[in-house]
């Protein structure tokens, strides 16, 4: 499931270092909960909120089966 997870955040990675920024996968819960760290420019940004949701989190439950949510860390 890593591998997977890996691969769909290597897609919507373009889009974050074009501002500056990145995402780094911490692991995934039993329940299917993904934990990330936004760094660079996505960490503290005003925007980082609806780039996890809209961004990461839509591109996760759209190609992993198994994820219920996705939650940034730090």
């Amino acid at each position: 499931m890593k591998e997977q997870l890996e691969k769909v955040l290597d897609e919507v990675r373009p889009m974050l270092r074009k501002d500056g920024g990145d995402v780094e996968l911490i692991g995934v819960s039993d329940d299917g909960v993904v934990l990330v760290k936004l760094t660079g420019a996505c960490s503290g940004c005003p925007s980082a909120s609806t780039t996890l949701r809209l961004g990461i989190e839509k591109a996760i439950l759209e190609k992993v089966p198994g994820i219920k949510s996705v939650q940034a860390i730090g």
